[in-house]
């Protein structure tokens, strides 16, 4: 049976490249955030609200890998299903 997925590898540049735009990104709110000109308790909050976000995104980011690996996997099962059958009700054998 032919390999229809094949396991796509990043480059280390782009790996790189994303773990930096992400220290980078949150480094620069964080400094944002400490800067304003507002009381501690804004700044506690604006804070919480960058920690959620950030968590939110990772989980979501998580949740939708983990539904395409699912969907690769049952895909894979019912291609093997169909040929295992093709191959048992081949009328020229």
């Amino acid at each position: 049976m032919q390999e229809r997925f094949s396991n796509q590898s990043h480059s280390t540049g782009w790996v790189i490249q994303s773990w930096a735009s992400f220290v980078i990104s949150i480094f620069a709110m964080g400094i944002g955030i400490a800067n304003l000109p507002a009381d501690n308790w804004i700044k506690g909050y604006l804070g919480m609200g960058l920690v959620f976000s950030v968590g939110s995104s990772i989980n979501i980011a998580k949740t939708t890998r983990d539904i395409h690996e699912s969907k690769k996997l049952t895909s894979k099962v019912e291609e093997a299903r169909v040929e295992k059958l093709l191959t048992d009700h081949n009328p020229m054998h």
